[in-house]
């Protein structure tokens, strides 16, 4: 019995595989008539209007002295760290 539920498993995969085929087959022939429609031309992205660059999010002047403040704490975190790295590298060398 395990053979005939086998058997009909791979029949069941075969038939879905063509069915995919042909599905596959029918969406590419659309796809082409869609580009011979279009000629070439590519569709504009999404949210972009023709000849407009998108638009720009502004920050207000409180967020960008926040943003720099933490870039300057930063920064200083890291100096820190490599001055003290030179520093142990200057006592064991010498």
């Amino acid at each position: 019995m395990a053979r005939a539920s086998k058997t009909q498993d791979v029949t069941i995969l075969q038939m879905a595989l063509i069915g995919y085929q042909f599905e596959k087959e029918r969406i590419e022939g659309k796809i082409r008539e869609l580009q011979a429609l279009l000629k070439g031309k590519k569709a504009p992205a999404p949210g972009m209007v023709k000849g407009k660059a998108p638009v720009k999010r502004e920050l207000s002047p409180a967020a960008r002295n926040r943003i720099a403040a933490a870039q300057r704490k930063r920064w200083a975190e890291h100096r820190k760290l490599a001055a003290a790295a030179t520093a142990g590298q200057d006592q064991s060398s010498g």
